[in-house]
């Protein structure tokens, strides 16, 4: 039997633009059969927060076309974060884990969190997942 691939993803901010690549990566690789990991820190804790997903906003002073852009992502027929978290966690090979520092630091409890949270830890224990993935990314 070949070796499972495995992907560890960092996922760092909460805004729109760098939100969606982490999840449509995450819901491709558990749709090809690769283990993914995702790390959520500093303003990227924040899309687990309880409709965190569903708030996500693009940066600065592109924030005003946020509506747009959800629209747009709709059109063409992209799936929601929401859906591609699920479509992820429904292969059984995504586990997410949430920044055990960041939630001391932004007083994030873990009842403020979605249930598709697997685990909590800091960055020494992800740096452990991190060093045996095939494929590690910061976005």
């Amino acid at each position: 039997m070949a070796d499972v691939k495995k992907m560890a993803i960092v996922v760092h901010s909460g805004t729109l633009d760098k939100a969606y690549p982490p999840l449509m990566l995450a819901a491709a690789a558990g749709a090809s059969d690769m283990k993914i990991d995702l790390f959520f820190t500093f303003w990227g804790l924040l899309l687990l927060r309880k409709k965190g997903l569903r708030r996500a906003k693009l940066p600065g002073i592109m924030r005003m076309g946020t509506g747009m852009m959800r629209w747009r992502i709709k059109k063409v027929g992209i799936a929601t974060m929401q859906e591609l978290l699920e479509a992820a966690k429904d292969s059984g090979n995504l586990t997410i884990y949430a920044c055990t520092a960041t939630m001391d630091l932004m007083m994030v409890k873990k009842e403020h969190l979605i249930p598709e949270v697997d685990g909590f830890m800091g960055a020494a224990g992800f740096l452990d997942i991190a060093a045996d993935a095939d494929i590690q990314l910061f976005i």
